[in-house]
């Protein structure tokens, strides 16, 4: 006995459709909602911007050391944004990677934590005062390095939480209309 041929629905000679399609099954397709890809892109964007703000932690930690070695007194506040820093990093990496919006808004908040007590630094060391008192040529290439280290770190994190609030928005499910 034959069985009755089965009409295969591939056609070579259409350019841009899969092969097993007429054509005619758009419909069944499934659409990918435009928020995953945003929220994709905005995943993305923010490893970068983790990367750059370890490498701004790097640097701080790296200042940081190199004024100890000159025998300055420990600064609390350049310890505790470089602590406050590390730990913003990791926990940012681990809810970036897991799209977890409760260690995203806890990487935000230490992120700026870190950045708050970096400000602070720069307001209570000799370079503050020296720009208080007008005494500009006392200023060091080291304190200079710092400010503008400083500075970077600010619009860095302002940056980091315009990224970080749109990845969230496009993490949570849209508002249905009522």
């Amino acid at each position: 006995t034959s069985s009755p041929s089965v009409p295969t629905m591939q056609r070579h000679g259409a350019s841009g459709r899969p092969s097993g399609t007429d054509g005619f099954d758009f419909s069944y397709r499934m659409v990918v909602d435009s928020r995953y890809q945003r929220v994709a892109e905005g995943r993305s964007r923010l490893a970068r911007l983790i990367l750059v703000q370890a490498l701004h932690q790097l640097v701080g930690g790296a200042l940081l050391l190199l004024s100890l070695s000159k025998g300055k007194e420990v600064n609390k506040f350049a310890v505790l944004s470089a602590a406050a820093g590390l730990l913003s990093i990791v926990v940012g990496e681990l809810g970036r990677r897991r799209t977890m919006a409760v260690l995203l808004r806890l990487y935000t908040s230490l992120s700026s934590i870190a950045v708050a007590f970096s400000v602070t630094c720069i307001i209570r060391s000799e370079l503050f005062l020296k720009v208080m008192k007008q005494n500009t040529e006392a200023i060091t290439s080291y304190e200079i390095f710092d400010a503008i280290r400083v500075s970077l770190g600010i619009l860095l994190q302002m940056v980091v939480i315009a990224t970080t609030t749109r990845l969230l928005q496009n993490m949570s499910p849209p508002k249905r209309a009522s």
